[in-house]
């Protein structure tokens, strides 16, 4: 657990997360990426790769195609082909594709709320229509309106937007609630693109990530599942993303949209992500067991603070905190006077939330605790 607990200095490196606030005494906890370095097998492949002093155009290795085919089957029993990836140097401009490759310019794209927010821009940058879909609290969980969900089904309407793990809540769909949503899609015959990328970061005991696509074939043929191993082993500035796509038909559509536009992969994205996927779990099953002890510590300690309130999310780094009682007027610069950078809940489509990266060493989670605790109570009334 030490090498999580040993902080490392991302200023004057471009760090988006950390050069956000410039000087200013606030710690970054916006933006989805950890502090922790990666694992030292992929430092050590990355390494070598440039060691060798060539960088040009490459190729997918077929031994990361391999991997990856062998990964989904031992994890999720799931079988595909190297044919049905594509791969993406990031899950974002997937999210996009999906939306270009499916229905027509005008078409309804359903979304999740709250929900991250590419899940807005992607239908509006497509020239879609989107319509957001409330999520509701379940037993402490937050998960899709499936009632709802149906009801705003139109001829129109011809893809949804999918997120599980889901951000920023940090809800794990069971294998129930996954096949109530197939059911509905193959009854309406709506596609989804379904964005999994933080399916190695569940928390929870006894919760597993289930893919989707894996739950059948009629439900495969209409589902576009995005995953890459940014974020679980912290490389998302490398760029290495992938898609799977069983259909063919949608799959030759996927990638007649994305031609001229979206870029290959680069020979380091590649070189990581085989690494990570090859020799990082391990560090990984760290990873995870200090990244509970982060999201219990900070569940425990804000629901002791007047005003806010959360539930401890089963997967991701990401906490979902409710401010409604709070009462601020500006939350974000709020809590930014107070020397912690979060990341605004409208962005997400819900005001009354803000989102913190608990993706950290323990010693900075302590102290932006701290500093929101004092926040919090100085603004207080008297008596």
């Amino acid at each position: 657990m030490k090498r999580f607990d040993t902080p490392v200095n991302r200023r004057a490196t471009s760090s988006m997360k950390w050069e956000k606030y410039g000087e200013r005494d606030i710690i970054p906890l916006w933006v989805a990426d950890t502090d922790f370095q990666a694992p030292q097998p992929v430092i050590e492949a990355l390494q070598q790769r440039v060691a060798h002093g060539v960088f040009g155009y490459t190729n997918t290795p077929t031994e990361l195609n391999r991997c990856v085919i062998e990964r989904m089957q031992q994890r999720y029993h799931w079988q595909i082909d190297a044919a049905d990836l594509i791969w993406l140097p990031g899950l974002v401009c997937g999210l996009n594709l999906a939306c270009r490759s499916i229905g027509e310019v005008g078409d309804t794209v359903l979304s999740p709320k709250p929900v991250y927010p590419p899940f807005i821009s992607a239908p509006q940058l497509s020239g879609r229509q989107v319509q957001s879909i409330p999520m509701q609290q379940c037993d402490g969980r937050l998960v899709l309106d499936f009632a709802a969900l149906e009801q705003a089904i139109t001829p129109a309407t011809k893809l949804l937007l999918f997120c599980n793990p889901h951000n920023p809540g940090g809800t794990v769909y069971r294998s129930e609630e996954l096949e109530t949503l197939a059911e509905i899609a193959v009854r309406h015959d709506l596609y989804i693109c379904s964005d999994e990328i933080h399916c190695d970061l569940i928390l929870e005991s006894g919760v597993q990530h289930i893919p989707l696509a894996s739950l059948n074939d009629d439900i495969a043929q209409r589902t576009i599942t995005l995953m890459a191993p940014s974020k679980t082993f912290n490389i998302a500035g490398l760029g290495c993303s992938f898609a799977i796509i069983q259909n063919p038909t949608l799959r030759r559509q996927f990638r007649q949209v994305r031609r001229g536009i979206v870029p290959d992969v680069n020979l380091l994205g590649y070189t990581a992500a085989l690494a990570a996927f090859e020799a990082g779990d391990e560090w990984n099953r760290h990873q995870l067991n200090y990244l509970r002890e982060n999201r219990d510590y900070l569940a425990g300690e804000i629901n002791r603070i007047p005003g806010l309130s959360l539930q401890a999310g089963e997967a991701t780094y990401l906490a979902w905190i409710d401010i409604s009682s709070a009462k601020l007027d500006n939350p974000a610069h709020f809590f930014e006077q107070a020397g912690v950078g979060l990341s605004p809940g409208r962005d997400f489509g819900d005001e009354n939330f803000m989102r913190l990266n608990f993706g950290c060493t323990w010693e900075t989670l302590e102290e932006a605790v701290r500093r929101i605790r004092c926040a919090l109570l100085n603004q207080l009334p008297a008596g």
